[in-house]
């Protein structure tokens, strides 16, 4: 498409070309699965990205949560079944229906959605089984429900592709300590080891600690599998403002309804980062914490301190002159920077859809300007 003067108007705001897309490419279904909401994107080869399918829903967490509490108001007993999920508001909700006095049941992979180590499940009322006891009421887990999408989707006369890319964020397995520690001990080990932004997509292999990666890729064979916090860099570094920037350095940061993450990151490799509870946080705190990251003198003890994950940063990077100047926010809790003065990244105009955009672009589908 051209405007007024011929300029080609398909670059703007990231928008990729239709010759952008790789070759045989085919459709993919890209699913960043949060702690509120599940963005969707079904994105299709030469389709401009406003046309293509796009929903935001509420996740599956939230949805196993309200059916955990609905069978609570009908005073059931419950069995979770199915697969290892994010828990949050599922494991709050059988948490309360284990104190409304009714009993939980869960087979050993729906139990680990509530802790890795089995002990921990059942000290907390949680009783574990092999298959539901006759007279309780069947809960499904696993963090993406093809088949009510597929339905959903098949009224519109839309078929989900065989393909399909999700994100989530797995803390990894660990049955001793803190899994806080455990996820961060990774993160420090990637930003040792290179920091490629490229190895945070796994088309193949997963690490065996993601066990929440492992069960999605179980649940839908073949899947790309991502952490949600890389897929919503990879989203930011969509937005043209940021790409055009990047082999500048840039900071990079995702307020999410759970977590945020901000990082420093040149070209496509991160130096550095810290990752917070979003719960924790608040304009000022998160402003100390950014300038400390810049200067490289954020303490990784004081964010732990603090509730968060932790922070670290490579011990030969080093800010130069014109580096890193320029910022970047994304996320559904942006607006807690809102007065900070950083650009508000929303790429190709749509802020919620940032990590499956980043899902694309991480696995080649969509290009990085």
């Amino acid at each position: 498409m051209r405007g007024k003067t011929g300029e080609d108007l398909s670059r703007r705001g990231g928008l990729p070309r239709r010759d952008d897309s790789p070759q045989n490419a085919s459709a993919v279904l890209a699913i960043d699965v949060g702690a509120g909401t599940q963005d969707i994107l079904l994105w299709e080869p030469g389709k401009p990205i406003e046309n293509c399918v796009q929903l935001v829903l509420p996740s599956q967490t939230v949805v196993v949560g309200r059916r955990i509490a609905a069978l609570t108001a009908e005073r059931k007993d419950i069995c979770l079944t199915g697969y290892t999920m994010g828990g949050g508001p599922s494991t709050l909700a059988a948490r309360r229906h284990i104190g409304a006095g009714f009993k939980v049941f869960a087979t050993l992979p729906a139990a680990k959605t509530i802790r890795d180590n089995p002990e921990e499940v059942a000290a907390m009322g949680v009783q574990l089984v092999d298959k539901p006891p006759a007279g309780t009421v069947m809960v499904e887990m696993a963090d993406v429900d093809r088949g009510a999408l597929s339905e959903a989707l098949a009224r519109f006369e839309v078929r989900v592709p065989e393909q399909i890319a999700v994100a989530v964020q797995d803390h990894g397995e660990t049955l001793t300590g803190s899994n806080r520690q455990f996820r961060f001990a990774w993160w420090r080990s990637f930003i040792q080891s290179g920091g490629r932004l490229t190895d945070l997509v796994y088309r193949g292999e997963i690490p065996p600690q993601f066990t929440r990666m492992l069960a999605v890729r179980r649940y839908l064979p073949g899947a790309i599998l991502m952490d949600t916090g890389p897929a919503a860099l990879w989203g930011a570094l969509c937005d043209e403002a940021v790409s055009g920037r990047r082999r500048k350095g840039v900071v990079l940061i995702n307020i999410g309804n759970g977590h945020t993450v901000a990082a420093l990151v040149k070209d496509l490799r991160m130096w550095g980062l810290f990752e917070h509870h979003t719960s924790c946080l608040n304009p000022e705190k998160l402003a100390g914490y950014l300038a400390q990251l810049l200067g490289g003198s954020i303490s990784d003890a004081r964010v732990r301190a603090d509730g968060g994950h932790g922070a670290f940063i490579h011990p030969d990077w080093e800010r130069r002159p014109g580096e890193f100047d320029f910022v970047a926010v994304t996320g559904p809790n942006r607006h807690m920077a809102g007065e900070l003065g950083f650009h508000q990244a929303a790429p190709f105009g749509d802020m919620m859809l940032a990590g499956s955009f980043g899902l694309l672009a991480a696995a080649g589908f969509i290009k990085i300007r």
